[in-house]
């Protein structure tokens, strides 16, 4: 078989056999196929797309491609959560606990964050002495120890989908919804989830800001997801403004550990029972377990399995249970400029902002400040005043606080009208 032929093939549109494209990534992850060549197929695909069964196939042949983890019958159904990504979007740190505390087993592999939209595992490791990058045994040790544990990919699982990003990220093609699909079913699939829950953002700090497109890419990873045996729901949620108050790292982990001691933004907490319901439903708990969530959210059960999952993964448990995570030493406060109501957000332009403040990364390689980022006063329809604050933005010396601000300004629409609001929760799909 010849790789040229299959770009020859994609690039004219024609569909891929599962043979042609179990082929494909094995030759590529062994060194067979140059990255040149790879990132000429990719830009055929991002130009014509892949099919149904081709991401189906795609996604089994990047599963196939490393190692895949089991978890034992007396552990029930794993059940995962996997969101496309937000800014301010802190879910896991939540919905991860509460699910276990439930009765879950939730062994949740997770990301960093790239761009405008923050990740799990930085968020995770702005705690002092917090790792992430768990062995399959130390995944597996923390899972039959709390019900959960959160770790990052490592390079046994599913390397093709490691060195597929990288490349994707090199050559404009990260926005494939055949591509997307692959790679987020290929590591849950791999990581031993035998159900799915997708929280699809659309709004302003979505990766997809268009409704239609969130729809169609949540109906897309629900339709390859049951070809491939892995039942699944989504909610395509809002992100038409940034989710709770917090935008970085640290500021997250003390939003996330006030929603789990039963107060938080009422978005947030909104969300997380929402994501739970349909994670007990998928794995099969019974109802009374579902009706549980607030209380356990409420009671400060979940909380104690987050801090548990911390101590676990040599974490400073102390620290987070006392609120004595580090902070950044400077506050910049940005006023409203004019009276009214909020009535649009850009949450990318707030992720971007972040950024400025050392709160994120542009490039895989760039240093972030784990105290660093913005706490945000309003909301879409809220009634404003000329000098109220609008964000506080916490950040080091040395962090580019001018072009932070003028994001920060720039972000904030008011008119003298009240705006209608967006639901939090536009649709359900299961």
């Amino acid at each position: 078989m010849r790789f040229l032929d299959l770009i020859e093939a994609k690039k004219t549109g024609q569909a891929l056999s599962s043979a042609q494209i179990d082929w494909m990534i094995s030759a590529y992850v062994d060194g067979v196929i140059p990255d040149y060549q790879m990132a000429a197929f990719l830009m055929a695909v991002r130009w014509r797309g892949l099919d149904n069964s081709e991401a189906a196939a795609l996604t089994q042949a990047m599963v196939a491609s490393g190692e895949r983890y089991s978890w034992p019958a007396a552990a029930g159904v794993p059940v995962d959560k996997h969101s496309t990504g937000g800014v301010g979007d802190k879910v896991s740190l939540v919905l991860a606990p509460l699910a276990a505390a439930a009765g879950c087993t939730v062994p949740m592999i997770s990301g960093r964050g790239l761009g405008h939209t923050g990740g799990t595992l930085d968020k995770l490791e702005s705690i002092p002495g917090m790792r992430a990058d768990l062995s399959a045994d130390e995944l597996a040790a923390g899972v039959a120890a709390n019900g959960f544990a959160m770790g990052a990919q490592t390079s046994s699982l599913v390397p093709a989908d490691r060195m597929l990003y990288a490349l994707r990220d090199a050559t404009g093609t990260v926005d494939d919804t055949g591509l997307i699909t692959a790679s987020i079913l290929s590591k849950k699939i791999a990581e031993g989830a035998r159900a799915l829950v997708l929280d699809v953002k659309t709004g302003s700090g979505a990766f997809f800001e268009e409704l239609a497109v969130a729809r169609a890419l949540a109906a897309r990873l629900r339709s390859v997801a049951a070809e491939a045996g892995l039942p699944c729901s989504a909610l395509i949620t809002d992100m038409s403004q940034p989710l709770g108050a917090a935008i970085g790292n640290s500021l997250e982990i003390e939003e996330s550990l006030e929603c789990l001691s039963g107060g938080g933004p009422a978005d947030l907490r909104e969300l997380v029972l929402a994501l739970g319901a349909e994670m007990l439903r998928l794995a099969e708990l019974d109802d009374d377990a579902a009706g549980q969530l607030e209380q356990l959210l409420d009671s400060g059960a979940a909380r104690e399995k987050f801090l548990a999952m911390v101590a676990t993964q040599g974490g400073d448990a102390t620290a987070v249970d006392r609120g004595k995570l580090p902070r950044a030493p400077e506050e910049t406060v940005v006023e409203a400029s004019a009276d009214g109501y909020v009535a649009a957000i850009d949450a990318r332009a707030l992720g971007l902002a972040a950024i400025a403040l050392r709160a994120g990364r542009s490039t895989r390689d760039d240093v972030i400040d784990p105290t660093a980022g913005l706490m945000v006063s309003l909301r879409l329809g809220d009634a404003v005043h000329v000098g109220d604050e609008w964000t506080r933005m916490h950040h080091h010396d040395g962090a580019d606080v001018d072009h932070a601000r003028h994001l920060v300004h720039a972000a904030l629409t008011i008119t003298a009208d009240p705006p209608e609001v967006p639901p939090l929760i536009h649709k359900r799909i299961s």
